[in-house]
């Protein structure tokens, strides 16, 4: 395919931009050559500037090649109501469709959003901090039973060292040497 000469190029969507204040704007601007026709869609129905309906306006602005078109909605649409922006010339068209959403869902989505990370960051941090600490809360309940156990060698009680030494001894006891006596039937007896 062989690329146009710079006197014809299609039309391409350069920036959009849509903003809500007493009334929702968006914004389209397109460049080509010959100059792009921007039209304007809302719910799939052509919207024009000279439109009978008081509430949606439409102003388009052609510098050269440029081409900005703004649509105005003084009465807002419903949630999920498309609107569509289009620039053609006669070698391409280009279009951006906007899907418009109420604000409270997305703030409500977005909570949402916000509540979950900050529980799983939560639970990581928790954890982590557990994990570090572990070894000092050892090393404290360690400390607390070495100090328990020398408090009792130390009190000396006859209780307490009569539970603190075994009945038995560890120490293995040192072998006995083995004497084997003869049964009578086993005597040795001499030959006739």
């Amino acid at each position: 395919m062989a690329l146009p000469p710079k006197d014809r190029e299609p039309a391409r969507l350069i920036s959009s931009s849509c903003s809500l204040e007493k009334i929702l704007q968006c914004n389209c601007s397109f460049y080509g050559a010959p100059t792009p026709n921007v039209q304007w869609w809302v719910k799939d129905n052509l919207v024009g500037a000279d439109s009978l309906d008081n509430s949606t306006q439409v102003t388009s602005t052609i510098l050269g090649p440029w081409a900005n078109t703004t649509i105005s909605l003084s009465k807002l649409p419903e949630i999920g109501t498309h609107l569509r922006c289009e620039g053609k010339n006669d070698y391409g068209k280009h279009a951006l469709n906007i899907v418009l959403m109420s604000r409270q869902t997305l703030v409500i989505q977005s909570f949402m959003n916000g509540l979950f990370q900050g529980l799983v960051y939560g639970v990581i941090v928790t954890t982590l901090l557990f994990l570090c600490l572990l070894p000092l809360i050892m090393k404290h309940i360690r400390r607390k039973l070495a100090n328990k156990i020398a408090a009792s060698e130390a009190d000396g009680s006859p209780k307490v060292r009569a539970c603190q030494q075994p009945n038995m001894s560890l120490k293995p006891e040192e072998p006995e040497k083995s004497v084997i006596t003869p049964s009578e039937s086993q005597r040795l007896h001499p030959f006739p």
